[in-house]
């Protein structure tokens, strides 16, 4: 069994910076797939960037490219979101996930939205 949990997030202004972390509660400390996926009102879920825990390899959509930045930090077991010069689009509720079943996230459409395994989200607002 693992668990994802969340923090971080809340409410900041245009160009301004926030770090979400995503602490994965796994017992067997396996190297797996995860992502950073979010969800505005009215929208569907989707993913904005996929880290690989094992390699370290990481993909991100081209609407947070250059902004935001995913990263693992093996003595922790977390997984960051680094975001920055944010804008009132990116408000939404944002989530992490893994599954120990996949070899990758990715940030296509669709992509990663089975995945096993996801935080409770938290929200971000940029106004």
């Amino acid at each position: 069994q693992v668990q994802l949990v969340e923090s971080g997030g809340g409410s900041v202004q245009a160009g301004g910076s926030l770090r979400l972390s995503c602490v994965v509660q796994d017992n067997l400390y396996r190297r797996i797939p995860m992502g950073w996926f979010r969800q505005a009102p009215g929208e569907e879920r989707e993913g904005v960037a996929s880290i690989h825990t094992g390699d370290k390899s990481t993909e991100y959509a081209d609407s947070v490219k250059d902004r935001f930045t995913v990263s693992w930090d093996k003595s922790k077991n977390t997984m960051y979101l680094q975001m920055d010069s944010l804008t009132p689009e990116d408000s939404a509720i944002y989530y992490c996930a893994g599954d120990p079943r996949s070899h990758w996230c990715g940030v296509e459409p669709g992509r990663g939205l089975d995945f096993l395994y996801w935080s409770q989200g938290t929200q971000v607002t940029v106004s």
